[in-house]
């Protein structure tokens, strides 16, 4: 049985404003899981509709792990913001299958 694949895009990434709530707090996360025998190289590439992508940012994922990117924090070495009430694509690719 196959399980996962090395190319993933989620077209429909928003990041909404935070609101009056301090109960609720507004995000967005990228969950990827790794069901293989081998770590995972990751590559993010986030493709928005003005503005020149953003690629280069890397996150590994050891066998039979799972992993949370909150979309709203600082993003891989290079630190990224996307900001509020941004809307994007972003590209997962990995080196082995997530």
């Amino acid at each position: 049985m196959n399980k996962g694949k090395k190319n993933w895009v989620f077209c429909d990434g928003y990041l909404p404003p935070h609101g009056d709530n301090p109960d609720f707090e507004g995000h967005e996360a990228l969950m990827m899981t790794n069901l293989g025998d081998e770590k995972a190289k990751i590559e993010l590439v986030f493709v928005f509709e003005d503005k020149d992508p953003i690629d280069g940012i890397f996150y590994e994922l050891d066998s039979m792990r799972t992993k949370c990117v909150r979309l709203d924090m600082p993003l891989g070495d290079k630190g990224v913001m996307l900001g509020e009430s941004v809307q994007y694509t972003v590209w997962v690719k990995s080196s082995a299958p997530i």
